[in-house]
């Protein structure tokens, strides 16, 4: 069945490929985006809006006669504090309720719980894995931990997807998505926007936490730092 879909965080890589996955999957989509400018895509079923999701009245007339909502927000690690990923998913949830809607989507990250990984290795889990939760991302990693708690007290029909180390495939494959933590490094963009899509049809997933990861063509570590680490969504 098809719906009326918002998406936050649209202009990002994975919310791009959100955007265009809706689409092809015959949804009508309001992409929201601070920069509508730059927005690259174009169809008779998109709408692009511009809204800073910490606007609660932005955000509210981006819900306003939608039927679900889905959220890429994406953020770089930094040392500053970061409130995007709580302050914002509250403004959405809020609206969602004014307006009747139940369904959100929402993406978060393994490292929320950083867990060692069967193929990890003394660098990556005892080593790179620690830098990256406690050090580097600790303030984004504790700003989605409040998202996530703040949905878990609340009514909505949530479902929250936790990707691991983010990179490029031109294609979804044949992802895997298991409850809570996902045993795996990597996770594609285009299997994150494909997950997204699948669970929110989905009425099991409802108010739980998928761990979604990549298996195949996963990229070397070195070059995942390089290229992605320290990027945002």
């Amino acid at each position: 069945m098809t719906a009326h879909l918002a998406i936050f965080g649209a202009n990002g890589r994975t919310g791009r490929l959100l955007t265009a996955r809706a689409l092809t999957a015959g949804h009508r989509v309001t992409a929201v985006t601070r920069q509508p400018d730059s927005f690259p895509l174009h169809h008779d079923r998109l709408e692009v809006v511009r809204a800073d999701v910490l606007d609660p009245a932005g955000v509210e007339a981006a819900v306003a006669g939608r039927d679900a909502v889905l959220s890429a927000l994406g953020v770089p690690p930094g040392n500053g504090p970061i409130t995007t990923y709580s302050a914002g998913t509250a403004n959405i949830a809020a609206a969602m309720r004014d307006h009747g809607l139940r369904r959100l989507v929402v993406i978060s990250s393994s490292g929320v719980d950083p867990r060692p990984y069967s193929d990890g290795g003394v660098l990556f889990n005892r080593v790179l894995l620690p830098l990256v939760t406690r050090v580097f991302g600790r303030t984004l990693y504790e700003d989605m931990r409040r998202m996530e708690s703040m949905l878990r007290d609340g009514d909505l029909d949530w479902t929250i997807v936790r990707p691991s180390g983010l990179y490029h495939l031109p294609e979804a494959t044949d992802y895997t998505v298991v409850e809570g933590h996902a045993d795996g490094r990597f996770t594609a963009r285009a299997d994150l926007a494909a997950s997204m899509l699948d669970l929110l049809g989905d009425e099991r997933w409802v108010r739980r936490i998928a761990g979604v990861i990549t298996t195949v063509a996963n990229p070397p570590l070195l070059q995942w730092l390089r290229r992605e680490a320290m990027a945002g969504g």
